[in-house]
């Protein structure tokens, strides 16, 4: 029957192909392998109709498995040789694509003839709805998709510019205009296309994959915008197509010490280049008042575990800061660079040191007491492997993320702990689903800083201490 015919079809295909795939003669033909065990239709098509008209689609749900046949041999290379460098993937699961060694998919079956006729109908529609005129209905490969796309950056570890958007999504075609912002603490950017298949393939294939290895997490959804309108051509907005648009007034973005990790343009899904950052980079944290060791290791803390402290011997207001990693210390630097604390702006950049030594037997008491190890501290936030702390790093806010919280704490006591040591409470809302977290709305970012030093590890009872970071949110 048509079941153990298609079984007896895909043995032959792998037993052929699967470990000599360069060798497999190229067919309109194709066996995809590794799919979800719960793979839609729609799903599949997704991966081919940038590259063509599917004339007939099989899916083997109970193997993981489907056959794809395409208009003609050329899309079917085309769809191959681009997916070679291009690992494709189904919510986030890689899939293996390789010829079949079959020319032509055969449906006998009625049911099944029924089925590819129906197929053939939507995939030609969508083909077709792609490559409308703008204004036109349906523009995308389904209703409502647009060539407009809504990224929001999460985990961001290192800036993300316009550049590294614009050379990461090109890889799916033409990139017309780019409109990047900042919105609930999160960095967001719109993107158009020149087509929407071109934004549809983008989306199924960058949406929830990361910049740079472990972070700054693509999020990626249709805008409901039909284009762009781009005014100035700077660091936050750019039109590709018209290099006559004026600068506007910015100002100038932050320079960074180092050169940031390879991003994913030059290595495509699943993963980008792996940043396997130095350990003991050290960062240079620079004020204009005397701080003590605590306030940089809590500070900094929040982005990386701080191992050492050395506050300079003849220029107390700085001091050598020693992270785990280069990750870890580049994270630091492009959040805390330009923030102010007590009135004061934090100037960061990396040290030439590579780390921070230890005073020796025979050094004075005075340089013995500015340098602090902090290696074996119990607060260090990312000593764990896979610690959600990772996922919830955000730049400093106005509002704060409190947890470790005892049943026993209400939110009058945490109120009047903060307006006790001198913060001004705007907003308070402990979590529906889990009340030992709470956020809190303070004046300003500056005093959010403050009270995160403050009140770090503060003893709520006698087992339970404050455990407090940023937050993305608002209330």
């Amino acid at each position: 029957d048509f079941s153990s015919c298609i079984y007896k079809f895909i043995s032959f295909d792998f037993q052929l192909c699967v470990s000599e795939r360069a060798q497999c003669v190229p067919s309109r033909v194709l066996h995809l392998l590794q799919l979800p065990a719960d793979v839609s239709e729609q799903e599949v098509l997704a991966l081919a109709l940038p590259f063509g008209r599917v004339n007939k689609l099989i899916t083997l749900r109970t193997k993981d498995q489907a056959f794809l046949e395409m208009m003609s041999e050329d899309a079917a290379a085309t769809m191959v040789n681009y997916y070679t460098t291009a690992t494709p993937t189904i919510r986030n699961q890689p899939i293996f694509i390789q010829y079949s060694t079959h020319r032509e998919l055969k449906t006998d079956n009625l049911t099944n003839q029924r089925a590819q006729v129906a197929l053939q109908t939507i995939s030609t529609a969508a083909v077709q709805s792609a490559n409308m005129t703008p204004g036109g209905e349906g523009r995308g490969l389904a209703p409502g998709h647009s060539s407009v796309l809504r990224i929001i950056v999460e985990n961001l570890f290192y800036p993300v510019t316009l550049e590294v958007l614009q050379q990461i999504f090109s890889k799916f075609g033409s990139v017309l205009k780019i409109i990047t912002f900042t919105r609930n603490n999160q960095f967001q950017a719109l993107l158009q296309f020149s087509d929407a298949m071109h934004a549809q393939h983008a989306k199924a294939s960058l949406d929830g994959q990361n910049i740079y290895n472990g972070c700054c997490t693509l999020r990626i959804d249709f805008s409901k915008l039909s284009a762009l309108n781009v005014k100035y051509n700077n660091d936050k907005s750019r039109d590709f197509t018209r290099a006559d648009l004026p600068t506007g007034e910015l100002e100038p973005s932050p320079t960074f010490g180092v050169a940031l990790p390879p991003y994913g343009a030059a290595a495509f899904p699943p993963t980008f280049h792996q940043h396997t950052g130095e350990t003991g980079t050290i960062i240079f944290v620079l004020s204009s008042f005397k701080v003590i060791y605590s306030v940089f290791f809590l500070f900094l803390g929040v982005y990386g575990d701080v191992q050492r402290v050395k506050i300079l011997f003849n220029k107390k207001e700085n001091a050598l800061v020693q992270m785990s990693d280069a990750t870890q210390a580049q994270l630091a630097m492009s959040h805390l660079n330009g923030q102010r604390l007590h009135g004061n702006v934090i100037r960061v950049t990396l040290s030439k040191h590579p780390v921070v030594q230890l005073p020796r037997g025979g050094a004075g008491q005075e340089e013995q007491a500015l340098t602090r190890d902090f290696s074996g501290s119990a607060l260090h936030r990312f000593k764990k492997p896979g610690s959600k702390n990772f996922n919830n790093i955000f730049p400093p806010s106005a509002t704060l993320h409190l947890s470790n919280i005892p049943s026993s704490v209400s939110e009058e006591v945490l109120k009047e702990l903060f307006s006790s040591s001198g913060f001004t409470v705007k907003a308070f809302k402990f979590f529906q689903k889990d009340r030992k977290m709470a956020l809190m709305q303070l004046a300003s970012v500056e005093e959010a800083i403050e009270a995160l030093i403050t009140l770090h590890d503060h003893q709520l009872d006698h087992n339970q201490h404050l455990r407090v970071s940023f937050s993305k949110s608002t209330i």
